[in-house]
């Protein structure tokens, strides 16, 4: 199985932490490009990218990492990977057709949360001000719209009263890499079939 991760923040290092882990490693990452942080504007590059910078040589130079301004002008260097899937996990940028239709399988989405409920950028925000009883993350397939194609697989989580943004972040970044790791394989063998959302 070949696939390349998209993704930037905190949320997607976990996922990529723990598919590393589970000796699923991408063949490249891309994530956006590296950016002035603090008072003192220090270049810094996003928790994907120094996640794998982290680790020892021979798992580091063995995953290209690409930070493009424009996925559009990075066509033909996604294409060169040959990869049966793409997996998007926070990558803050939306994938255009051209860039969808390169993987042989498609590109997976992970979504925190039960979709389609808290379709959108904030669903762990969303599910705290609700005072949701259970959230949890979805694998989808990405289309044109957001958050919108058919699921492949869903895992709950229950809430409890005092859940933070940040703790709960953690907790759906770890079942999302745990479901992704149970799941690829059997959507790589075509054992899953994705159904479509309940809208």
């Amino acid at each position: 199985m070949k696939y390349l991760f998209f993704g930037t923040p905190e949320f997607a290092a976990i996922i990529l932490e723990k598919l590393i882990k589970a000796g699923l490693p991408p063949e490249a990452v891309i994530c956006n490009p590296d950016k002035p942080v603090g008072r003192k504007q220090t270049i810094t590059p996003p928790p994907v990218k120094e996640r794998i910078m982290n680790y020892e040589l021979g798992i580091r130079n063995k995953i290209k990492i690409l930070q493009p301004e424009n996925l559009k002008s990075y066509i033909l260097n996604l294409k060169s990977f040959n990869a049966d899937v793409f997996i998007v996990a926070a990558y803050s940028q939306i994938l255009p057709k051209e860039v969808l239709e390169i993987p042989c399988l498609g590109a997976i989405g992970v979504h925190p949360s039960l979709l389609p409920k808290h379709r959108g950028s904030t669903p762990i925000q969303s599910a705290i001000l609700n005072g949701d009883e259970k959230t949890g993350v979805s694998l989808f397939l990405i289309d044109e719209k957001v958050d919108h194609g058919p699921i492949i697989s869903n895992e709950e989580l229950v809430m409890n009263n005092e859940e933070m943004t940040e703790t709960l972040s953690k907790k759906l970044a770890g079942l999302s890499a745990d479901l992704l790791t149970e799941t690829l394989p059997k959507y790589i063998n075509n054992e899953i079939t994705p159904l479509t959302q309940d809208e």
